[in-house]
């Protein structure tokens, strides 16, 4: 290689010495043919400069969104916390401002100010360094600055003018003042005049006032220089400079302009965070995939305008929303109270996720309280003792090997012996009765004597079996007697998933998130089916599902769960469990229908930290699933008739009073409360 280049510069050396020397005999010709040289530089630098399509695709650049299924947007796919107002919808304060200061022959030129250039060339020779960019070419410096380059060098300048001639040679000036004002950054991740507006003056772009509007234009000089946050009497100046350029240009009655440079600063800061939508989890998780899927396709998914369509419905996502935030604020109040004085405050942590059991599409998924503060996932990552939404799946076992609802086993004292010599004596929170107690009881009571018995009875290794048939299929489950119990740790995910499996009547359908991707036209790109699940035949034998969902309305009739009925007015046919592990240290609830199953966990990311009573599953998870099914079943988001395909073997609960079911009472709802929280500790 140093060979090769030896001979090149060898070769080179020689024809370099000549051309010099030609250019020494003959000066003048010399001289005249440094303009075509610069000519040609010129345009051997065109192809290198953005083209235009590039420009087309960069004014008219649409995030991608994400969309539920009922076409709700749930999610942007954003470059930068942007939103583009059309130049009606700005101040024209601010357009008068931004020509006055930046390019006051804006109108006039084609893109190049050449008496600007010249003059700022000549000061800059002077020692006084001046920049002759015009609002075109700032614009394409904004807009391509990988292109164009950083560095201060002529042939970024060049650039720069080459693809501000090729701006205006494309766009009227409207666009391009419009295109300029809603590209520019302002700090503190701001982007555009509109977010400008509201993060210092939390107002729209088009209520700007002329000193709102001076002070946002002189920050352009240098955002950080004449930041009015930091530095405010730096950019109470600059914005006067505004101001006098203005009056200047006749853009302001020069009479007002003494009394507005006297106006002190007045700023109403407040950082615009990016919208996170309704669903950050699943935005974030579906993002991951698609930024693969959209380079494999030559796609840009912050620009493109991509359409994804989710089995998401916005609908119940916003309502499963309001309803955590609306517990979650309530029962963090109740675990502040429980802080000694000078202890640092916890935040409580839950998760809530719905689906169709019919298919598997999920159709609401909330992974944490608040994403901008978690973005841990107790959906599918948090993986918690699940307690008596356990339990269920013994009794199942138990129907399995021949087992009905009806037949009975003694409550009384409970002491197994363990393979290695200890004794489990599992208890409830009341005295055993010493009287047989039906399967049926057992579970809707949930009586963890008799699941204790049933499990010494069946084995826990069929529990596994069938747990893992239902869906709890990426947790490990140990095959112990307390396994029934609810002991082993799992995710949200797969309890909602097993007892959707109940709810389809033993059929296992994995849950899935992706229906299809449109481009901005709304042309299918790609769609996707439901993944087909490996196995075959029925997860769980119809008949025997059946009578598990039957036995599990017992526990919203007439168990744990009946606050479904009287505080929600829930009246139409569902089944499920509540679930509290020990020591309140997580409160679980799972509640399903024909068509929709949910389930919510509550509790600390550290399980050493425990809630109060009411940490009870019937008292921290079971608020937030009711009044999202109470919701659905109202605006008929789903069939309020809809019913489970099995006789019930107790009458129904009767149907509440009107008022009850739309407003329970105070005096009644807390009453029931209380009855609520002591039942729960009975059971």
């Amino acid at each position: 290689m140093l060979a090769t280049l030896r001979r090149t510069l060898d070769r080179a050396l020689p024809a370099g010495r000549r051309a010099l020397a030609w250019a020494r005999q003959h000066p003048w010709r010399a001289a005249a043919l440094l303009p075509a040289l610069a000519v040609l530089y010129v345009l051997a630098l065109v192809p290198f400069t953005p083209g235009i399509s590039d420009l087309r695709r960069a004014r008219s650049e649409t995030p991608s969104v994400l969309v539920g299924e009922d076409g709700g947007v749930l999610a942007e796919y954003r470059r930068v916390n942007r939103e583009w107002v059309p130049l009606e919808r700005i101040a024209p304060s601010v357009v008068d401002a931004l020509i006055a200061t930046e390019d006051r022959r804006f109108y006039d030129h084609h893109g190049i100010d050449l008496t600007r250039t010249a003059g700022a060339a000549f000061n800059t020779l002077q020692g006084d360094l001046q920049g002759g960019s015009t609002i075109t070419q700032q614009l394409a410096r904004n807009l391509f600055p990988d292109e164009i380059g950083r560095a201060a060098s002529i042939q970024r300048k060049i650039k720069e003018a080459i693809t501000a001639l090729k701006i205006e040679a494309l766009y009227s000036k409207r666009e391009i003042l419009e295109t300029y004002l809603n590209t520019v950054p302002f700090l503190y991740n701001a982007f555009g005049i509109e977010m400008a507006a509201r993060t210092y003056f939390d107002k729209s772009a088009e209520r700007l006032d002329v000193l709102e509007s001076a002070t946002l234009i002189g920050m352009l000089k240098g955002t950080s220089y004449y930041n009015p946050v930091q530095n405010p009497e730096r950019a109470r100046q600059r914005r006067n400079l505004v101001l006098a350029q203005m009056a200047r240009d006749g853009k302001l009655d020069t009479g007002a302009l003494e009394a507005l440079t006297r106006r002190p600063m007045k700023l109403d800061f407040e950082r615009q965070a990016m919208p996170l939508g309704l669903a950050p989890h699943v935005a974030q998780q579906i993002r991951r995939w698609l930024v693969d899927w959209a380079d494999d396709r030559g796609y840009d998914i912050q620009t493109d305008g991509l359409r994804v369509v989710t089995t998401l419905d916005a609908r119940l996502q916003k309502a499963a929303n309001q309803a955590m935030a609306r517990q979650m604020g309530q029962l963090q109040s109740l675990a502040d109270g429980r802080m000694k004085a000078g202890q640092d405050k916890v935040a409580l942590q839950a998760g809530f996720l719905a689906l169709d059991p019919r298919t598997g599409a999920v159709r609401a998924w909330i992974g944490s309280r608040d994403f901008a503060q978690e973005q841990f996932d107790h959906v599918s990552q948090a993986r918690r003792q699940p307690g008596s939404t356990f339990k269920p799946f013994a009794y199942g076992a138990a129907f399995l090997q021949g087992m009905k609802p009806g037949d009975t086993l003694m409550d009384e004292p409970v002491a197994i012996r363990l393979p290695g010599g200890d004794v489990w004596s599992p208890s409830d929170a009341t005295p055993p009765t010493g009287l047989p107690t039906t399967l049926h009881d057992g579970l809707a009571q949930s009586k963890n004597t008799i699941t204790a018995l049933l499990m010494q009875k069946i084995g826990p290794q069929r529990v596994v079996e069938l747990a893992q048939s239902l869906g709890v299929r990426q947790s490990k489950l140990e095959p112990v007697l307390s396994l029934g119990l609810g002991t082993s740790p799992v995710t949200l995910l797969e309890m909602v998933t097993a007892y959707g499996t109940l709810a389809n009547g033993g059929s296992y359908h994995t849950p899935y998130l992706l229906l299809r991707v449109e481009d901005r036209d709304g042309k299918v790109l790609e769609r996707f089916a439901p993944p087909p699940d490996k196995e075959t035949g029925p997860a769980m034998p119809r008949k025997d599902a059946l009578t598990l969902v039957n036995t599990l309305r017992g526990a919203i009739d007439e168990g744990t769960g009946t606050a479904i009925r009287w505080r929600y007015g829930i009246t139409a046919d569902v089944a499920g469990k509540t679930g509290t592990t020990q020591d309140n240290t997580d409160g679980w609830f799972i509640l399903m229908s024909p068509q929709l199953v949910a389930g919510a966990r509550v509790g600390f990311n550290d399980n050493s930290v425990t809630m109060g009573n009411w940490g009870q599953g019937a008292r921290s998870a079971l608020p937030m699933v009711g009044e999202v099914f109470q919701q659905a079943l109202r605006n008929r988001w789903i069939d309020p008739k809809a019913q489970f395909d099995v006789p019930r073997s107790r009458p129904a609960v009767p149907e509440p009073p009107q008022e009850a079911a739309s407003a329970p009472s105070p005096v009644v709802d807390a009453i029931g409360t209380i009855i609520e929280s002591i039942k729960e500790q009975l059971r």
